[in-house]
């Protein structure tokens, strides 16, 4: 795969680090559920923002790709992008909904096993158990992640998902104001709207279970779309742009603002920028940069980030009662390490089996269809 330049489409790392994102997301919870704990690992919350960060840099990549064809001025731009990413996420999405609403009872039992075995405070039993047109109502929409009561009322990690579809709602909105406004003044203007939000519902007394809603992570969206839009950028404002985007990671708001997690998200986008910007760090650094990141794109990863939305939406469903099973079966005959290890070793073939098939049964078709939905309207005749 060929090294991105100002005129490729295509950034190597990014396959790897999709890929990796879903991966340690995978394994966090894995280390969570079976009772042990490795520094860093044991963060999914960490591999979310991740991809959060990655969302709000490929929005903007793809943008610039497409901004000759497609200008933002157009209403149709706003129409096709949002056809894209509804036909890329809904497909899957409502597939695996369906799966955890039927196998609710069954994971519900799942996770009492082992909350009750790690002593930890039981899981809501309507987050496993509300079948209800309400709840059923909220999630095929992608509502939930606007109300605290429904943000977190299903067994799939999708509190991200409603975030992310709030995300591709306010997009366009956001690179207008980045065009209109400049973009570090757009950016800080979107941060500090975002910023006043989350402190008026915190005044209100409103508290999501999860930063399902939209200002909570804005500004971890926004870090991405910094690193985007610095991509082609001489060496100083590349800088500038990057600087920016760390100063946004340490905003209080989303998340555990703990010093490690705090260190560890300003890691995250000091590597993802060198890794952008290799040619910065001279021969052998950025060599070796240079190298990291086009492996990072090779066949392997690139398929790790191709099946990462389906990896990250099915696992949990997997998980549970494999660590359950474990548990019950074993109890403290079995060390945290080894059953950690076991039900890893099971785990991950299986998730990445099944979110291969649903890959090329439930993805690429709806991204076909996104296509050929978006082509026939472009092929219609134009009224005077």
């Amino acid at each position: 795969m060929a090294e991105h330049t100002s005129r490729g489409s295509r950034i190597d790392c990014l396959d790897g680090l999709r890929g990796l994102a879903s991966l340690w997301v995978m394994i966090g919870h894995g280390l969570l559920l079976t009772g042990w704990r490795l520094p860093v690992l044991s963060e999914p919350d960490l591999g979310v923002d991740l991809f959060i960060m990655l969302s709000g840099f490929l929005m903007v990549f793809h943008y610039r790709l497409r901004a000759a064809k497609e200008p933002w001025e157009l209403t149709s731009t706003w129409r096709n992008f949002w056809v894209r990413r509804f036909l890329r996420i809904a497909p899957l999405y409502y597939l695996l909904l369906a799966v955890a609403f039927m196998l609710g009872p069954w994971l519900f039992e799942s996770r009492m096993v082992i909350d009750a075995f790690l002593d930890r405070t039981p899981q809501s039993p309507a987050r496993y158990l509300d079948n209800g047109l309400t709840n059923g109502l909220m999630h095929l929409s992608f509502l939930f992640g606007l109300s605290p009561d429904y943000a977190y009322r299903t067994p799939l990690p999708d509190w991200s998902i409603g975030l992310e579809m709030q995300f591709y709602a306010a997009f366009p909105f956001v690179m207008l104001l980045f065009k209109r406004s400049g973009r570090l003044k757009g950016a800080l203007i979107t941060a500090v709207i975002a910023s006043a939000v989350v402190a008026t519902t915190a005044l209100l007394g409103i508290r999501f279970p999860m930063p399902a809603f939209l200002p909570l992570k804005m500004h971890i969206f926004l870090c991405g779309m910094l690193l985007a839009l610095g991509l082609e950028e001489e060496r100083s404002k590349a800088f500038l742009y990057g600087a920016a985007a760390l100063a946004l990671v340490l905003l209080p708001i989303g998340g555990d603002m703990t010093a490690m997690k705090t260190l560890m998200r300003v890691m995250l986008v000091a590597v993802f920028f060198v890794l952008l910007h290799h040619r910065f760090f001279g021969d052998a650094l950025g060599g070796g940069l240079s190298a990291l990141s086009s492996a990072l794109g090779n066949r392997f990863f690139h398929w790790l980030g191709e099946l990462s939305f389906g990896a990250y939406l099915w696992h949990l469903i997997f998980l549970q009662p494999l660590a359950a099973y474990f548990i019950s079966a074993f109890g403290d005959m079995m060390t945290p390490p080894a059953r950690f290890a076991v039900v890893t070793a099971i785990l991950v073939p299986l998730v990445y089996m099944a979110a291969c098939a649903t890959f090329f049964a439930v993805e690429k078709p709806g991204q076909r269809l996104a296509k050929r939905l978006i082509d026939r309207r472009k092929a219609q005749p134009v009224e005077a």
